[in-house]
Order: C-alpha cells, then sequence, then structure tokens
C-alpha cells in the first residue's frame, strides 16, 4: 500500500497498480479499498489503478466530512501528477462528484455509479440513525446493517434482513458497520448538491443497474439533468452491487471512457 499526504497533514493510503492512464477507484460503504480488488485487477491490465482505502472506513482515524475525503482524493491526483479518470461508488461517487466540483482540472473524465446523493432530502430521519446506533452498541451490527439497508437504501425487508446477515458474518464488513453510519451522516452533510454539478465540464458517465432500488436510480437521473457533458448507462439485469458481480462490465464503461479522453 502506499501513500501520500493530504491537506491537514493525514496519510492518504491507496494500493497502485498496473501502468499507463490513470485510474483511481473510491468505492462504496463498508470499503477499505479491498472490495474493488477484482475491478482493479482487470483495468491493471491496460491502466494504472489507484484504489483508495477511504478515510471515512480507517478505523485508526476519526469519523470524517465529505470535503476531507475530497482532500484526500486531490491529494492523490496530485501524487499521481496529472489528470485522472475517477470512478467512485455509491458514497464513493458522492466524494467523486464533490471532488469533480472542486477540482476539475484534476480530472480527465469520471464513471459515477449509483451516487448515495441525498437530492430528495436525508436518506433517513435521525431517529433511525439513532435506533442504528443504539443496534451497534448493543453488539447487534448485522441487526444495525439490516435497518440501514432496509431505511436507507431501500431494499425489501428480506433482501436487508439477508445483508445485515451476510455482513454480521463476516469480520471484514462487521468491523466497519459503525462507520458506514458516520458515512450516512456524511452523506446528510453534503445534501442536494446538484447546483454544484452544473458547472461541470468534464467528460462523465453515470451508471445505474436496471434491478436497483428506486431511489437509487432515481438519483442517477437527476444527476444526470443537472450535468452537462454526461453519458448515462443503465446496465441490464445489475444492481448496486454490479462491482462485485459483473466487474468487467463496469470495467469496460471506464476502460471506454479512458479511451475518449485519451
Amino acid at each position: 500500500m502506499e501513500t501520500t499526504i493530504s491537506a491537514d497533514g493525514t496519510d492518504v493510503r491507496f494500493y497502485d497498480e498496473g501502468h499507463g492512464r490513470a485510474i483511481v477507484i473510491l468505492g462504496p460503504g463498508l470499503d477499505d479499498g479491498t472490495r474493488t480488488k477484482k475491478l482493479a485487477a482487470i483495468l491493471a491490465n491496460r491502466f494504472r489503478v489507484l484504489r483508495v482505502h477511504r478515510r471515512q472506513y480507517r478505523l485508526d482515524l476519526e469519523p470524517c466530512s465529505v470535503a476531507q475525503e475530497v482532500d484526500d482524493v486531490i491529494a492523490v491526483v496530485r501524487h499521481v501528477g496529472e489528470p485522472v479518470i475517477i470512478y467512485g461508488h455509491s458514497s464513493g461517487a458522492v466524494v467523486a462528484l464533490e471532488a469533480l466540483a472542486a477540482s476539475q482540472s484534476s480530472f480527465a473524465g469520471a464513471v459515477i455509479f449509483e451516487p448515495a446523493l441525498p437530492v430528495n432530502g436525508p436518506w433517513t430521519g435521525p431517529e433511525v440513525i439513532k435506533q442504528m446506533r443504539a443496534e451497534i452498541a448493543a453488539g447487534k451490527r448485522g441487526k444495525a446493517m439490516a435497518i440501514f439497508m432496509r431505511r436507507a437504501i431501500g431494499l425489501p425487508a428480506w433482501q436487508a434482513r439477508l445483508a445485515g446477515v451476510f455482513t454480521a458474518l463476516i469480520p471484514h464488513y462487521r468491523e466497519l458497520v459503525p462507520r458506514q453510519i458516520d458515512d450516512l451522516d456524511a452523506m446528510h452533510g453534503v445534501g442536494n448538491h446538484l447546483a454544484a454539478y452544473a458547472h461541470n465540464t468534464v467528460s462523465t458517465v453515470l451508471v445505474g443497474g436496471s434491478r436497483s432500488p428506486e431511489r437509487l436510480t432515481a438519483v442517477v437521473h437527476a444527476v444526470a439533468k443537472a450535468m452537462p457533458h454526461t453519458e448515462t448507462r443503465v446496465l441490464r439485469g445489475r444492481d448496486h452491487g454490479a462491482d462485485l458481480k459483473a466487474p468487467k462490465e463496469i470495467a469496460q464503461v471506464i476502460a471506454a471512457l479512458a479511451d475518449k479522453v485519451s
């Protein structure tokens, strides 16, 4: 794992693989940079891929704001030394959008997968966040995650329960559950920031899955409407986990954009 230094002096950690045009990857919730390993491996055959261990999911640091994660991304771009392609997924996609708004010159292109942007108000009310934190305090991280999947993401109850059980069974994910709630708070801190994205001139592809929850696909449409220079792609038969279930499809979208802007 490589490091560079962010604006506030914090070290930024990332995996650096392959050679060629640089692609920076920001994973979704519960990701410490390892979730996107398969996606990165596919892309690293042709590109230099830097997958960031997002600050929000570093247990050696305090929870953070999206603005701090944006500073981390800009630090990675400075480390590369030239404009990069950025891929962001879910909450990582919000960080990517905010980075585009903060420093367009840092990016040659962007692929944004179902950003978890609360365009129609907070994903959940404060009472739900309080309930999730109470479950975590009681040692019931799987139940907290089930509540998150149901109330924030909008999965059917049975799918949310399964997601909670799956999370609880895997230590790597279970330990990051409190940070998922912090990440949700950070998304609420951004709010509906569509007006800031209207000035984007970076070539951008917005991606969604045809089987994703309606509230996520609605965000894709809202961002597409607000941003110029965008193309929207719908992956048929895919959902919010397409990066895990179909990494080759995601890699093809990213590679096509990288080739287009080269």
